[in-house]
């Protein structure tokens, strides 16, 4: 695994924690802003052909 690939893929697994803690706190803003985040990072793996797999936040 590249070091492209291992990042991009760090970063999406720490949004999806970020999302989560974001929705068990109830906090509606950091949730937008995590899930806007998270579908960038999912938009730029799939362009650079990187599998992301089945985990969803």
């Amino acid at each position: 695994m590249d070091a492209f690939t291992a990042g991009i893929l760090q970063r999406i697994e720490n949004t999806e924690s970020d999302l989560h803690r974001a929705r068990e706190a109830g906090d509606l803003f950091t949730m937008d802003v995590e899930q806007a985040e998270l579908d960038d990072l999912r938009r730029l793996a799939a362009e650079y052909g990187v599998e992301v797999g089945a985990r969803s936040a």
